[in-house]
């Protein structure tokens, strides 16, 4: 109305009819600002995805019906604020051998894109990464949607001006098989959150892989198929479940971690092996439930020696085989490590406790050094889905709180005698001694380091780093050998 107000005092000499003229053009050129939603599929305006990216303007929806597969639809992205969304079923983009551009099936150089319910599949080029995405714009968001058997899922240039969410989606058999190619692969951007989703099976490269200045990655589940299971996708073998290569702040909150039998590296997570490089290089490893299927060898968390800030890992369950840590400063803090930890049934993946020594012993994670909350509010739920984590009492450890069933397996006893129990051996500046090569605690009984070294062992703060700076500490070793 203003705009026509304007027009009204600006023309006060116009005729009549010149007058409702330019009332007409002004009505016009409201209509052409406002967002249109685009139809695709069989019968409707647009026969496939790309025609009506092509003809779209900044601020549109493209609604494309379900299942239908749209073979071969490739196309840059260039507009803005665009939002896509499969409708009535979810529609199967199949790269059917071909790319835009050499990069994959969509490229968004557009920014602000929202992407909602599609499957995206086929993508190869020459190089030996196409991506189902391949993101040259800035911010993108991704739900409710499954990426698989392409040679990268989602592959983010450097930004570091653009934020990425991925959310309610499942990434499987992604990877050309040479390790350099992922599930995802996200560059240099500002911030990355992948929430509720489901990362498995990638073809030999990582199944998170994040150079972002800070990564939120929670209740979400990394894991591969077992030998003979069979699943949404062909098995992987994957490389890191999760690759924070340059560190950053970064945040694993409430996720599943488990390393399959057959993998292509033996550590789980790794974090700042290429150089701890971002704005940040605090770690925080909040509840989560780690697995390793491995029969033995390997470690939970590798944290690299460029990396000086002590993680923060809190709340977690450890099962199975392998080094807690590789940093020696790393504060353990009512952690649970098991060779089998008691779950109602670790076969159909129901990881609810049921060990006493999980149930209402975590701590409060309290917040970090920005002031984000560690406390998890929610936990995973098949498939890329999640679900408030009913907390009523101290939290559980591990990602999930205990919903009171029992466990269906026959772990039970065999949880029991091979826990780790810790035993006190010396003060500090005393030294520590067992047979064989164990895991060792050192601090108070609340907060300390863990280091996996052979006996016996000086006590010291030159071993292994100060956990609790003022305070009287102590050393405990494992009951279980390494």
């Amino acid at each position: 109305m203003q705009q026509l107000r304007n027009i009204a005092s600006s023309n006060t000499q116009l005729s009549a009819s010149r007058l409702a003229a330019a009332v007409l053009l002004a009505f016009a050129g409201v209509a052409s600002a406002s967002a249109a939603t685009l139809s695709v599929g069989p019968g409707k305006t647009f026969a496939k995805p790309c025609a009506a990216i092509a003809a779209a303007a900044d601020g549109d929806t493209i609604e494309i019906t379900g299942n239908t597969t749209y073979s071969g639809d490739v196309c840059y992205i260039y507009r803005n604020n665009l939002t896509i969304r499969g409708v009535n079923g979810r529609p199967k983009i199949d790269a059917a051998g071909k790319n835009a551009a050499g990069k994959g099936i969509w490229v968004v150089a557009g920014s602000n894109l929202v992407v909602d319910n599609v499957e995206m599949y086929g993508a190869k080029v020459a190089d030996r990464n196409g991506a189902a995405f391949r993101l040259e714009g800035t911010n993108f968001t991704l739900r409710n949607s499954f990426i698989h058997d392409n040679e990268d899922g989602i592959l983010a240039n450097a930004n570091t001006n653009s934020d990425i969410l991925i959310e309610y989606t499942e990434f499987g058999h992604n990877g050309y098989g040479d390790g350099q190619s992922h599930n995802l692969y996200i560059g240099h951007v500002k911030s990355l959150t992948f929430r509720y989703s489901f990362s498995h099976d990638a073809n030999v490269g990582h199944n998170l892989k994040s150079r972002a200045d800070t990564n939120m990655i929670a209740y979400s589940r990394f894991s591969s198929l077992r030998p003979g299971e069979v699943g949404s996708t062909a098995a992987g073998k994957p490389s890191y479940e999760i690759d924070l290569p340059n560190a950053g702040t970064s945040y694993l909150i409430g996720n599943v971690i488990q390393q399959p039998a057959s993998n292509s590296n033996s550590n789980m997570v790794a974090y700042g092996e290429e150089g701890a490089v971002n704005v940040g290089s605090d770690l925080y490893v909040v509840n989560n439930t780690f697995l390793n299927d491995m029969g033995s060898g390997g470690a939970f968390l590798y944290i690299s020696g460029k990396v000086t800030t002590p993680a923060l890992m809190q709340n977690n369950i450890f099962g199975g085989p392998g080094t807690v840590s590789t940093q020696s400063t790393t504060i353990d803090k009512t952690n649970y490590r098991s060779a089998a930890p008691a779950f109602v049934n670790r076969a159909t993946y129901d990881l609810h406790p049921t060990g006493a020594l999980m149930i209402d012993t975590g701590s409060a994670p309290g917040t970090s050094a920005k002031g984000v909350s560690l406390a998890p509010v929610a936990q995973y739920k098949a498939v890329a889905s999640g679900e408030a984590r009913p907390v009523t009492g101290q939290f559980d450890i591990g990602a999930y709180e205990s919903n009171g069933a029992s466990s269906t397996t026959t772990t039970t006893t065999t949880t029991t005698t091979t826990a780790a129990t810790f035993k006190y051996c010396a003060g500090q500046g005393g030294t520590c001694s067992f047979d064989g090569k164990r895991e060792v605690r050192f601090g108070t009984t609340t907060v300390y380091t863990t280091k996996v070294v052979t006996g016996p062992v000086a006590c010291t703060t030159a071993v292994f780093g100060d956990p609790a700076p003022g305070h009287a500490k102590y050393c405990y070793y494992s009951s279980v050998t390494q």
